[in-house]
């Protein structure tokens, strides 16, 4: 669980305002470093999403840059939470949220390549679509001896000022490219903090045992500023993961109004431990990227 006050910043915002946000981390070791892909976003009518990167660290907080995709690769107006994924045949793999011009669709395409800075020039190919009625963003993934799992952030579009509304809906797929969706995996709950939607951020998977991080939030108002909970689950007897239950308690967040900490990620180290990276609103509105080791 975080805690902030034992936080290193690991990428600043690219301006020092509300709306100007580095963050939305997704975290892989391999060997001896870790990867790091995250999302840069100016304020609305400056840019908004306007790239992700990935960049490598050998003690997970110094982190360079290797590779960048930018939002006019894609015919997008945004660019917002990228999954970074290791494939079991050593390729790389980077599930890119795309919003479309002048609605409040989402996609999700799909980049691949031989090295994590070979993504910067791989071709998109779109691999959750969604659909006139719903917008499909901020995939997490999981592969195991079942399979591909997913967890995606699925947007109702009936109506323009609903559009927030969120659900984590689930999915799997035999080669992480073609899904079949299974169901809600997480809903918000009348009266609670996170009762105008919710978003899984990641999972941990032990045997047939399963935690998530998401992101909740109460009202409209509270859009981008979500805060932290955590939520159980358990395997279904043919491979796949049933509904998340999500856990009693206050939520986490930043200590500076209006208390943005989401897009929970965690790896664990190549010395052993582990380390987490999320999104979290700093002083002057604006949002950091910070790490810190779990205890």
């Amino acid at each position: 669980m975080p805690r902030w006050d034992e936080s290193t910043v690991v990428v600043d915002p690219p301006g020092d305002e509300p709306g100007a946000w580095s963050g939305a981390p997704s975290a892989v070791v391999d060997g001896d470093a870790v990867y790091l892909a995250y999302r840069l976003r100016l304020p609305i009518g400056e840019g908004r999403g306007i790239a992700n990167v990935i960049a490598r660290s050998t003690d997970g907080v110094s982190f360079t840059a290797i590779a960048e995709v930018g939002k006019d690769a894609f015919g997008a107006e945004s660019l917002e939470r990228p999954a970074l994924v290791r494939t079991p045949e050593g390729r790389w793999r980077l599930y890119v949220s795309v919003a479309t011009p002048g609605t409040k669709h989402w996609r999700v395409d799909l980049l691949e390549a031989a090295t994590p800075e070979a993504l910067a020039t791989a071709t998109p190919v779109t691999v959750l679509a969604g659909d006139e009625t719903v917008g499909v963003k901020d995939p997490v993934l999981h592969l195991d001896e079942h399979g591909w799992h997913l967890w995606a952030s699925v947007h109702p579009l009936e109506s323009w000022d609903d559009a927030d509304r969120m659900t984590t809906e689930y999915a799997t797929s035999p080669d992480g490219v073609h899904w079949t969706w299974r169901g809600t995996a997480l809903a918000g709950r009348p009266g609670q903090w996170d009762a105008r939607g919710v978003r899984v951020s990641s999972v941990q998977v032990e045997g047939d045992t399963i935690l998530a991080a998401y992101d909740g939030r109460a009202t409209a108002g509270e859009n981008w500023e979500e805060r932290t909970g955590f939520a159980r689950g358990h395997r279904n007897p043919d491979g796949s993961f049933g509904e998340l239950t999500a856990e009693e308690g206050e939520p986490l967040g930043s200590p500076h109004a209006p208390n943005g900490l989401r897009y929970l990620s965690l790896v664990t180290m190549p010395a052993g431990g582990q380390r987490l990276y999320y999104e979290a609103t700093r002083a002057d509105g604006a949002h950091d990227l910070s790490t810190e080791l779990a205890r």
